[in-house]
């Protein structure tokens, strides 16, 4: 028996339990599958007791030889042993109780045969069916609620991957990505799809306790049914010898002695890393961190909630609000709301800001002309520019909205009067792309020239001199180039005085 011991299998563990992990490196079947494998130690130590009795039914009327084929049926350990206490007064010690109590039973005759027969068998018969028909019912519940964990995690780390993958090339290269690569766009990609795997997780482990839960009583139901039969056993040899009797009554009564919780509580012991804690809480996505989380590429420059006009046929519905962020990727994206976790956040409009003209503030609105990049690259490139009316709660939330798109644009907004209307991206910037004429300080203002112009000409029309004397190509409203010669009258091609911008 010692040497039985020493050989019996252990189960290990491994990787991290860490709850905080976004994707715990554990083997969710694992527990299920432990329980599954206990069913089966008590399907087969079930079977044990049947075989016992059986044959002990067979050899009734035979010899006292006989007997020895009623001992190699409990002649080997048990199968899954490593189940049971190998201590006195569980599972393990009620077999090796029966084993040396066998060898002294040497005849029976047929009536207790008949009896055996037809009331001690059909009990273990009945105990081994609820125990198939358990296992089945894990199978379907437990085990299958474990799939749908490993798949919802699976989910899960490839988003964590893809948001990896680009936080990392723009924290390198800072070049323009995709809308829905975005590392803001994918970072509420794995926040949906963890919720969704925690939501799986925490349902899989309800699941786990209540069958952890019904184990206990099952077991003792086992036990009690073991003890049944074998009581009902030990009456329909009461008419033996005495000394037949004395050895059955010895194995019954070391069945009797064993608690109902003795083997599930040492089992509990044996095995409580694998096992649920039902006293642990349950994972929250507040607490879980994951690679890249927070990482500067995926935290908005500036958000909040604004108004957009409609386009198209939709404008006489007028102002619409929507939630708005502006990425350090230079997008400007466009969501229904700030929540990550009731749906997938994707974009319903992009905007590369690079690429767009930039109104003026005029109060609380301010005005943007660009393509929407939300449909993917061929889509961008085939799509039209819009011109999109904003307006935010206040003046200053308008200042800071258009400060911070400013800066992100490199600075291709139009400036105007703060009394002025909003200024339209399409007077300020020639359709060919060509950029607005180059704004001069005060200081740097060439001499006016004054003499030889003609009679209503100002000196404050005047273009700037070239080194030679020249005057420069001057801008026109329309975005070329006019060419101020002898006679005509050059202008800036900017509306305000010197000075002014």
């Amino acid at each position: 028996m010692a040497a039985h011991q020493q050989n019996l299998p252990t189960r290990t563990t491994g990787g991290s339990t860490n709850d905080d992990d976004a994707v715990p490196d554990i083997d969710t079947t694992e527990t299920s599958g432990l329980l599954q494998e206990r069913l089966q130690a008590y399907k087969h130590a079930c079977g044990y007791l049947e075989n016992y009795i059986t044959a002990t039914e067979k050899v009734q009327h035979a010899h006292a030889k006989e007997y020895e084929k009623v001992l190699k049926t409990v002649s080997d350990p048990l199968k899954e042993g490593q189940h049971f206490d190998q201590s006195l007064g569980g599972i393990a010690g009620l077999f090796e109780n029966i084993r040396s109590n066998t060898k002294g039973i040497a005849n029976s005759h047929l009536e207790t045969e008949k009896t055996i027969k037809g009331s001690v068998l059909p009990i273990l018969e009945r105990l081994h069916a609820e125990i198939k028909n358990k296992s089945k019912e894990l199978s379907k519940g437990a085990v299958k609620g474990s799939k749908e964990v490993d798949k919802a995690r699976n989910a899960t780390q490839k988003q964590i991957e893809l948001l990896g993958q680009h936080t990392a090339a723009a924290a390198s290269s800072g070049g323009r990505v995709d809308p829905a690569n975005d590392p803001y766009v994918l970072q509420r990609g794995v926040n949906h799809r963890l919720n969704k795997q925690v939501l799986e997780e925490n349902n899989n482990r309800h699941d786990l306790i209540e069958v952890q839960n019904s184990f206990a009583k099952f077991e003792a139901h086992v036990i009690q049914t073991f003890q049944q039969a074998l009581q009902t056993f030990f009456q329909s040899v009461g008419g033996q010898h005495e000394r037949q009797k004395a050895m059955y009554g010895d194995i019954v009564s070391t069945a009797q002695k064993i608690p109902l919780d003795f083997e599930f509580k040492g089992f509990v012991h044996r095995n409580s890393q694998l096992l649920v804690d039902p006293s642990a809480p349950k994972r929250e996505v507040s607490h879980i961190s994951f690679p890249n989380q927070n990482h500067a590429s995926t935290q908005p420059l500036i958000a909040g909630t604004l108004e957009r006009k409609s386009r198209g046929m939709a404008a006489l519905k007028g102002f619409s609000t929507n939630y708005y962020v502006v990425t350090p990727s230079k997008f400007l994206h466009e969501f229904k709301d700030d929540d990550d976790l009731r749906k997938d956040p994707t974009p319903e409009l992009s905007l590369y800001l690079p690429d767009c003209t930039i109104g003026a503030v005029d109060g609380v609105k301010f005005n943007i002309k660009g393509k929407d990049a939300s449909k993917g690259k061929v889509s961008s490139a085939m799509a039209m520019s819009h011109e999109l009316s904003f307006k935010a709660h206040t003046p200053a939330d308008a200042e800071r909205w258009y400060s911070v798109i400013k800066q992100v644009a490199g600075g291709s907004a139009t400036y105007t009067d703060s009394v002025s209307s909003p200024t339209s991206p399409v007077d300020s910037r020639d359709v060919s792309g060509q950029q607005q004429p180059p704004q001069y300080q005060e200081k740097n203002v060439a001499p006016v020239q004054t003499q030889g112009l003609s009679q209503g000409q100002s000196a404050g029309s005047a273009g700037p001199m070239s080194a030679g004397g020249q005057p420069y190509n001057t801008p026109v409203s329309g975005g070329g180039l006019q060419s101020a010669g002898p006679g005509s009258t050059p202008t800036s091609g900017i509306e305000r005085k010197p000075g002014q911008y």
